[in-house]
């Protein structure tokens, strides 16, 4: 992969040339995003209630299932047969958003809950994608 070491900061008017800071690395963004390729999927987020940590609605989702899940971990669970992405409670059981005015889900006995896997990393596209368009 290459990558052009380029700081900037939103009110950046012009810069240099960066061809100047060009280095090639021996990295590939599969190998930068994904440490379990046969555990690991990737999903979209949806709504707006994981916005205080980042993930925004269209947001592309990469979701490891053997990573061992921890308390206040993001992960995407299917919760009564819809999936979700959520932080989860595990010592009070429930599964939290990130925005105000969201309740909290209830992991309760009699409703079907699985951990599908957690969230490890998200990425936000600035520009529509055709592969991710289908």
């Amino acid at each position: 992969m290459n990558v052009i070491l380029l700081p900037a900061s939103a009110g950046i008017t012009g810069f240099a040339s960066p061809a100047a800071d060009y280095h090639q690395l021996p990295l590939s963004l599969d190998e930068l995003l994904v440490e379990h390729p046969s555990a690991t999927y990737i999903g979209r987020a949806q709504g707006a209630s994981m916005e205080g940590v980042g993930i925004f609605d269209g947001d592309i989702l990469i979701i490891d299932r053997h990573v061992q899940v921890r308390d206040h971990d993001i992960i995407v669970a299917n919760y009564n047969g819809e999936f979700v992405c959520k932080i989860i409670d595990l010592r009070q059981r429930r599964l939290v958003s990130a925005q105000a005015g969201y309740a909290p889900m209830w992991i309760a006995a009699d409703v079907p809950f699985s951990i599908e896997g957690v969230v490890v990393r998200s990425i936000r596209c600035h520009r529509p994608s055709r592969l991710l368009e289908a």
